[in-house]
């Protein structure tokens, strides 16, 4: 829905925190996969080290959107991630207004059309 204050590409939904390339793909990676996914299959599956997949896990841990859980599978340490219920809904949200932007910028690309209260720009 664009902004009430006549700023329709202003996006306030694209939430910073999903928006960024590596926690995207975590999320994307997870959406679809409601008992989660090992700590290694993130690594393979977004293409980070084992550092900055820690890092981007803990920021999406500290804003409620995952849940990390250590534990062990036999006598080897087993990390899980799992998407809480309002990370799954907030990521839905985020993907709305992706979608939203990808349909405005098709739009627009579309036509040669100038917004009707800008003028246009001297030659």
């Amino acid at each position: 829905m664009p902004a009430e204050s006549g700023a329709p590409f202003a996006y306030e939904g694209l939430d910073r925190i999903i928006h960024e390339k590596a926690r995207l793909g975590i999320l994307t990676s997870l959406v679809s996969r409601p008992d989660g996914l090992a700590f290694n299959d993130l690594l393979r599956l977004c293409a980070l080290t084992q550092g900055n997949l820690s890092r981007h896990l803990a920021v999406l841990h500290e804003a409620g959107l995952v849940d990390i859980r250590k534990g062990y599978a036999g006598n080897r340490p087993l990390t899980e991630i799992r998407l809480t219920p309002a990370g799954r809904q907030r990521f839905l949200d985020y993907l709305n207004v992706l979608e939203r932007v990808v349909r405005d910028a098709s739009a627009r690309a579309e036509t040669t059309q100038q917004e009707p209260n800008l003028k246009p720009r001297p030659a």
